[in-house]
């Protein structure tokens, strides 16, 4: 399923009300965890860091948590961030384009991108935007679904998302277009190394990922040349 990107942004809108319900049932429970994960990996303490994509600022809380000085979420769905504003009022959330941040050069430390660079209309800009607003030697973090390379783990993964999310979206009353939109996403993203290669070509170096849980996830690494 493809959208433009005002129908993605409504989408999100509509269904921020159970997006968190609904990134713990797809990742059975364990998408909190990839994001402290990620977020220990990519701060250091006193780090201004933005969490671009932010949705409901699970990241960007787990970015704070982590020892962040300054904590700056954007996103695209103003709904999403109301849900991350009463989650912590305290933190930066703004409404924004990750293809045009509104932020100067060089002004975070690091910069986090948690299952939100799917769903840029060009993930190429996106990348380069990032790498615009973080200092010279900043660190990139993007963590996204990945596919098993393990035979028997990728046919767990095809059934989960290809076949059981979408008929559960529909069956639980959420958003149905949601599930398979997700999905078809999924279905579509690029390969590790590929979105490895995207990030060296937008200026990062020490580009690396870690694979999560057998491969259903995959934590991005990069340092703004």
């Amino acid at each position: 399923m493809t959208l433009a990107p005002d129908a993605v942004r409504s989408m999100f809108d509509r269904i921020a009300p159970v997006y968190d319900a609904m990134n713990r049932v797809m990742t059975m429970g364990l998408d909190l965890r990839w994001r402290r994960l990620a977020a220990q990996s990519a701060v250091r303490p006193g780090d201004r860091v933005l969490d671009a994509a932010c949705g409901t600022g699970d990241l960007a809380i787990a970015a704070a948590r982590a020892g962040a000085g300054s904590v700056t979420g954007l996103d695209f769905s103003e709904r999403m961030l109301d849900r991350a504003r009463r989650k912590r009022p305290e933190l930066e959330w703004i409404q924004g384009d990750m293809l045009a941040l509104p932020f100067e050069d060089s002004s975070f430390d690091a910069a986090t991108v948690g299952f939100g660079v799917r769903n840029v209309a060009d993930l190429g800009l996106a990348l380069r935007e990032l790498r615009r607003v973080l200092r010279p030697g900043g660190r990139l973090m993007v963590l996204d679904f990945s596919t098993p390379s393990a035979k028997p783990l990728r046919a767990i993964h095809d059934l989960f998302y290809f076949v059981l999310m979408p008929t559960v979206g529909w069956a639980v009353a959420w958003h149905r277009d949601a599930h398979h939109y997700t999905a078809d996403s999924i279905r579509g993203w690029v390969s590790k190394e590929r979105l490895s290669e995207m990030i060296r070509a937008a200026g990062f170096t020490e580009v690396r990922y870690v694979s999560l849980s057998g491969g259903f996830a995959a934590v991005h690494f990069g340092r703004a040349a």
